[in-house]
């Protein structure tokens, strides 16, 4: 005997089995091999239908279980897509609070908390009950380091304008982290945040990104200039730098694991022809620049500077600035 189809409504992530009684489906069709069962009266359908997922698909249902439940810490940050360090993306733990007067949730595969919450510090999207962009990083700080939550904090300010391929909206400003600090004194993790702020700058697309401006910042080569655009003679935007020294004429390019990709390392190429013809230097970053002690990043720039490099560290990388460059912002 076939099984009874889901009804569409709720096949485009996880639901509430009270969900599932409105639209008429019973608890027995619930426990066929094709509902998943994350957590007590959450179901979430095997083959989804096509185009649904993504963090609030998943994320629905634990707000829906009641009216004051509320989906915080990297659990939104996953919503809102927050840069979050790749240990803390592995948890797949769903972070649920009510308000401090309320009972913590208690359930597999939450973690529940009991927090206070000052007005507009949570929102409806969606029908999602989630923490703010502001308040979700301040509740990040009480599981990030210092850098880890400056690069958070990057991905919420950070904007690009119309002179880019893909606009971009700020999630947050840098005062409205700066507010939500100051409103909670003695939450946990505020001093985190507080050592972090200083550091949150416009422009950073990734954490790596963030990572590599932090090293040539305290490695004593001066701050780089994000969004930098680098124009032609007719004023025409060509190049996007993830991060530029304009007075030396440098820009830096993080180029992450899909620059592998034939057709991105022809991008990457046409690039950097466009930076040079311009009269800029490029320099081609990628992750194992950024690793140990002493990241390459450092003698990359100060040879692209005209400084005299350091005694490279054994074993450092010693990649050809070579390779497929464009038009194309690389993130």
């Amino acid at each position: 005997m076939s099984r009874r189809p889901l009804p569409p409504e709720l096949l485009t992530g996880s639901f509430t089995t009270h969900a599932a009684d409105l639209a008429g489906v019973s608890r027995k069709r619930l426990r066929r091999s094709d509902v998943y069962v994350p957590s007590r009266g959450i179901r979430i359908p095997a083959a989804p239908a096509a185009g649904a997922g993504g963090p609030a698909a998943c994320l629905h249902a634990y707000s829906d279980l009641d009216d004051v439940s509320v989906i915080t810490h990297h659990s939104g940050g996953a919503f809102w897509n927050i840069g979050l360090p790749g240990w803390l993306q592995e948890d797949w733990r769903v972070h649920v609070a009510r308000r401090r007067d309320g009972s913590k949730p208690r359930r597999r595969n939450v973690v529940g908390h009991r927090l206070t919450f000052l007005p507009g510090e949570v929102v409806l999207v969606g029908g999602l009950r989630v923490t703010s962009p502001a308040r979700t990083w301040l509740d990040l700080a009480a599981l990030l380091s210092i850098d880890e939550l400056v690069a958070a904090g990057d991905s919420l300010v950070v904007e690009h304008g119309p002179d880019f391929p893909v606009p971009r909206r700020a999630l947050a400003t840098l005062g409205d982290l700066q507010r939500i600090v100051a409103a909670h004194p003695g939450m946990r993790g505020v001093r985190t945040a507080r050592a972090a702020l200083p550091d949150i700058r416009v422009g950073a697309d990734s954490p790596q990104e963030t990572k590599m401006r932090l090293i040539l910042c305290r490695a004593g080569l001066g701050e780089p200039v994000l969004n930098r655009i680098l124009r032609d003679t007719w004023g025409r935007a060509r190049v996007w730098p993830d991060a530029a020294y304009p007075d030396r004429r440098i820009a830096l390019q993080y180029d992450g694991a899909h620059h592998a990709d034939p057709w991105q390392q022809a991008v990457d190429e046409r690039r950097r022809a466009v930076t040079e013809a311009l009269g800029w230097k490029e320099i081609r970053v990628f992750k194992e620049d950024l690793d140990g002690d002493r990241p390459f990043v450092v003698e990359k720039v100060r040879a692209a500077s005209g400084r005299e490099p350091r005694e490279r560290t054994v074993g450092a990388p010693n990649r050809a600035d070579s390779g497929p460059q464009v038009y194309v912002r690389a993130i």
